[in-house]
């Protein structure tokens, strides 16, 4: 990857940068919890970073789940907390981290890639739009997780259920 940057799995080291200054403190548990899926063969946790600025994105990959709709351990993947830092959104480093990754799983059998985008996000909804997903429901999201204090949070929104076929996007390169 150009511009001094690099995309790579997560480390244990890594976990601490996570939290971006404070601001995900709250997940700290939810990212531990990811690396040990990682760890297991369960998750795919990427990172993009530079050589000045440390790590400024993020892009987690579910491989398999209960409900099959959304990830099922051969074709289809999860994809959720997709994150870059603001100052570095709209140069580019959140569209290198989706097609990595979208790449990565394709070179593994992987056709559909799933994922869930607030309907209060506009932005992100675009974002996805224009590379290729599209919304196939709508639902009321619902999760669960215990903080770094150990209290259990829940969060409820509405969003939208998007997928993308990994198998168009290869088509539409050739």
């Amino acid at each position: 990857m150009n511009q001094n940057g690099s995309i790579r799995l997560i480390q244990l080291s890594d976990l601490p940068a996570l939290e971006w200054d404070g601001q995900y403190v709250h997940f700290r548990r939810v990212y531990r919890e990811v690396y040990e899926q990682y760890r297991m063969g369960r998750a795919l946790p990427w990172i993009v970073e530079t050589y000045f600025d440390g790590i400024i994105g993020q892009l987690f990959v579910q491989l398999d789940s209960q409900n099959k709709n959304l990830a099922d351990g051969l074709r289809r993947a999860y994809l959720f907390s997709f994150r870059v830092k603001p100052q570095f959104q709209r140069r580019g480093w959140g569209t290198k981290l989706l097609s990595f990754v979208e790449t990565y799983l394709l070179e593994r059998g992987f056709h559909w890639t799933t994922l869930k985008v607030s309907k209060l996000n506009e932005p992100a909804r675009q974002f996805y739009e224009h590379r290729g997903y599209s919304i196939v429901a709508e639902e009321h999201s619902e999760w669960k997780y215990i903080d770094h204090q150990g209290s259990q949070r829940v969060i409820v929104e509405p969003s939208y259920l998007m997928e993308k076929s990994l198998l168009l996007r290869k088509k539409s390169s050739c």
